[in-house]
């Protein structure tokens, strides 16, 4: 989740990327880099907001890394509180102020599913310029929250008593995620949407705390999640890139900016890409391939410090193709007929806000991409290929896992923000590089 509140005082309102205006800061150079690491860009953020003090009195309760264990090697890895008896769980969901009632989403009905998705493009979250604001798709927010063996009961809304109206939202998912050499049961938290004439209510604290009881009710104690700006203590700190499919919009639109002596011409012509896709055996995935997609994925992610544990069920929910939400596609060895290659992505358009030519900005972001034969150069270009033949405007990629050995070659320019990964109830001693995380979420 990404920060939507007041967070001077609050807990995060959310989102899952920095913001959808992570931009570009110049189309001039793609491979143009920060001086700063990412490590010496956390640690001036951290020191920004432990000189600030009263940033983040919410979190400082919390069981979460803080700030001030930072470099303490005494302290053990794993489960920060122990599991409380489940009859210790508060079997009433948390007071709300008075005008609001909580209410459980449920996203197969249509009125309901309708009513979330209006919530969040509306009031989701924007860039600091107010050029863009995330706008997920009816079909992409029920895929997001329909994993095996969600609970309803984590798709948790808050109501105007008087009128019935959604004014807030936020979600939890199941998820297995293995940390070193164990995988433990986590929610991901997600969608913590407050509506914009009510950042000052202070609802996303109690909204936090509601979600983290219903997830206690299951016996899961810890969770995931992620935001733009820094809270008590992210596990590691990866940057969005970006790759421009179709420049001249991205520039009309203020998401990049024409570089130092270049035209859009030159430009145009700087981000081509081949009409079709140059490996023998690409092709997309399909129903068939689960269970060779879920080896490859099994074996690849075991590489990375903190990683999903996917089985077949996953692989088939999270991966296989679903239009317009998400798309994947592998590579069949001509000689033995064996899936050697994957790569994903999945569609997150965003609203272009006070534009009179363009009302959307499609976007595909990297999912997983698994490379034994085929360069992973070579594989992340055919899908930057098939992303360009489906009309994406942008394609995104975290710096997380291997992308960042490739990203420059394939003329992925930095964006302007940062992502920060977090586990609640989980402490890792140090943190992780982007390259030792194999997680992303939505």
């Amino acid at each position: 989740m990404v920060l939507g509140e007041d967070s001077s005082s609050a807990p995060p309102g959310d989102a899952q990327t920095p913001s959808p205006g992570s931009k570009l800061p110049s189309d001039s150079n793609p491979a143009a880099g920060n001086d700063d690491s990412e490590v010496e860009t956390l640690a001036r953020q951290v020191q920004e907001s432990l000189a600030l003090g009263t940033h983040h009195r919410f979190w400082e309760t919390q069981p979460v890394g803080q700030f001030n264990d930072l470099g303490d090697t005494s302290l053990p890895e794993g489960p920060i509180e122990p599991p409380s008896l489940l009859s210790d769980v508060k079997s009433e969901p948390y007071n709300l102020p008075a005008p609001y009632e909580w209410t459980t989403c449920d996203m197969d009905d249509e009125h309901t599913c309708t009513e979330v998705y209006n919530l969040l493009s509306l009031n989701y979250v924007e860039d600091d310029e107010n050029l863009f604001r995330f706008n997920y798709s009816k079909e992409f927010l029920r895929w997001a929250l329909h994993p095996p063996g969600y609970f309803k009961a984590w798709h948790i809304g808050v109501r105007v008593k008087a009128t019935k109206k959604l004014v807030a939202f936020i979600t939890g998912v199941p998820a297995r995620i293995r940390v070193r050499e164990d995988v433990v049961r986590m929610a991901e938290v997600n969608f913590l949407c407050v509506h914009k004439k009510l950042r000052s209510k202070r609802l996303a604290p109690v909204m936090i705390k509601e979600v983290t009881r219903r997830v206690h009710l299951e016996n899961i104690w810890q969770a995931v999640y992620t935001a733009g700006v820094v809270l008590p203590t992210p596990i590691t700190t990866c940057r969005y890139w970006h790759r421009s499919l179709n420049p001249k919009k991205l520039i009309d639109v203020g998401f990049s900016r024409l570089g130092a002596r270049m035209t859009v011409s030159r430009t145009i012509r700087l981000y081509k890409l081949p009409e079709s896709t140059v490996t023998p055996g690409f092709r997309k995935m399909e129903l068939r391939d689960v269970p060779a997609v879920t080896r490859l994925l099994r074996q690849f992610l075991s590489q990375f410090v903190v990683a999903p544990d996917f089985d077949e069920n996953d692989v088939e929910h999270w991966l296989l193709p679903l239009e317009n939400v998400v798309d994947s596609y592998l590579i069949v060895s001509p000689e033995t007929q064996e899936v050697t290659d994957f790569c994903s992505f999945y569609t997150l358009p965003a609203s272009i806000l006070n534009n009179p030519n363009y009302s959307v900005l499609k976007a595909a972001y990297s999912f997983y991409n698994v490379s034994t034969k085929t360069p992973l150069l070579q594989l992340m270009n055919d899908a930057l290929i098939v992303a360009k033949q489906q009309d994406y405007d942008v394609f995104n990629a975290l710096d997380v896992m291997h992308n960042e050995a490739v990203l420059k070659e394939l003329k992925f320019g930095p964006g302007d923000g940062h992502l920060h990964y977090y586990l609640y109830n989980y402490r890792i001693r140090n943190g992780l590089r982007p390259s030792e995380l194999g997680l992303v979420l939505l």
